[in-house]
């Protein structure tokens, strides 16, 4: 389980999320802009090719609160024709090949606890690409994206694997505990994954093998970097 072997062509898949109502509260809510900014600017530092993908496809719902104000990662990005325009323009996940992928990475936003989970391109694409020695990748929310996923085997793909993902700490200091359809933790704990957390807002990734999870926006810079390291080694 160490660096993937690379072709002469190197993409990974950044998945966002195609949900924007915040339960019944009637408020929007979607992916979180740096939490696909931050894994996008460490992936095209190192030159990969980066693909962004959602389960409708088309544009995805932001999280306006996301985009209040940016930092200088998700600044740069956004001002590049290229973000944009594939932001703008995701592909349907139904669409995406597992093969032309090196790795996959789910960006969170409290949109994914909804149309993440139970997905069947989700389930199929994190399956593919982690079962043919591919990355997996997912930040914050991200990792419900994850809950379900079954390997060939029929185990879940985190159990007895180290994730860390948004705690349930995190999730009850914003007051939004009751409105989830389930706490990403628990959820996560229930499938066998050996979970840590840092404290409130801390950076936190975790690496297990070709999984790397992050607990919160913080962690967003850190997964991009680590899938990166797995592809194509430490930085010179």
């Amino acid at each position: 389980m160490g660096v993937t072997t690379l072709g002469t062509s190197t993409k990974v898949l950044i998945v966002v999320t195609s949900h924007g109502q915040l339960g019944t509260t009637g408020n929007p809510t979607g992916y979180y802009l740096p939490e696909v900014a931050h894994p996008w600017a460490e992936l095209r530092e190192r030159g990969i090719e980066v693909d962004i993908a959602s389960p409708l496809g088309g544009k995805a719902p932001m999280d306006p609160k996301s985009d209040d104000s940016p930092d200088k990662v998700t600044s740069a990005a956004l001002a590049t024709k290229e973000f944009r325009t594939k932001l703008e323009n995701t592909i349907p996940l139904s669409r995406a090949v597992a093969s032309e992928y090196r790795a996959i990475v789910f960006a969170g936003g409290h949109g994914t606890m909804w149309d993440f989970p139970s997905h069947p391109d989700v389930n199929r694409l994190t399956r593919e690409i982690f079962e043919k020695g591919g990355v997996v990748g997912a930040v914050c929310h991200g990792p419900a994206a994850l809950v379900d996923v079954r390997l060939s085997d029929g185990s879940f793909l985190v159990a007895g694997r180290k994730v860390a993902a948004f705690s349930n700490a995190e999730e009850a200091a914003i007051k939004l505990t009751d409105v989830m359809p389930f706490l990403l933790e628990t959820k996560l704990v229930s499938r066998g994954g050996v979970y840590s957390s840092a404290p409130l807002w801390q950076s936190h990734v975790v690496v297990d093998g070709r999984l790397v999870t992050g607990q919160n926006p913080a962690s967003a810079t850190g997964v991009g970097a680590e899938v990166a390291k797995l592809l194509t080694g430490p930085k010179s």
